[in-house]
């Protein structure tokens, strides 16, 4: 049997990210013209991963009221994002495929990605200001729902080019999205 260091298990993480990234897109240049496609399903499994990570924390709030007081700002968040994948969604019909470099197109993604990170840094929040309040198992279960989505995001932003994909979670995107309901 074969140790796995944690340096390994970290840059085959990163690995399987980046291939799952490629699945996803697919960049192609032609007179000097780059253009990419975006996959309509992995966007709309991304805003739903965030989706299910703040319905996760804002339920821990019946438990543990001092979660409370961070509810308004995940919700406000978790409404946004609701707003911007259902915008999306509905412009998206039936296509299976979008060109990011259509400005219409790179607005509504865009609204999705900003509103994943506004989701993330809510929750980021509620953990640090509630973190010594709740339970060693939902303070456990809030920061996996946390890494979860921040795996989520770097795929998401390396998909569209925005950053390199990386792996500080030590979570592939499947193991991520699994991790969140999707």
């Amino acid at each position: 049997m074969k140790n796995i260091s944690r340096r390994n298990l970290l840059r085959s993480s990163a690995l399987g990210l980046a291939g799952a990234t490629l699945a996803a897109c697919t960049v192609s240049t032609s007179s000097g013209v780059t253009t990419v496609t975006l996959d309509v399903t992995k966007i709309k499994n991304y805003g739903q991963a965030g989706l299910n990570a703040a319905a996760a924390v804002i339920a821990f709030s019946a438990q543990f009221p001092a979660i409370s007081a961070y509810v308004p700002a995940i919700q406000a968040a978790e409404v946004a994002l609701s707003g911007a994948l259902t915008a999306f969604s509905t412009a998206a019909g039936s296509t299976l495929t979008i060109s990011y470099d259509n400005t219409d197109w790179k607005t509504r993604v865009d609204s999705v990605l900003s509103d994943l990170s506004t989701v993330a840094s809510a929750i980021e929040s509620a953990i640090s200001g509630a973190g010594s309040a709740l339970s060693a198992s939902v303070l456990s279960d809030a920061k996996t729902a946390l890494s979860a989505l921040e795996t989520v995001i770097s795929v998401f932003k390396g998909l569209l080019g925005v950053s390199a994909v990386r792996s500080s979670t030590g979570m592939t995107e499947a193991q991520a999205l699994a991790a969140l309901g999707v």
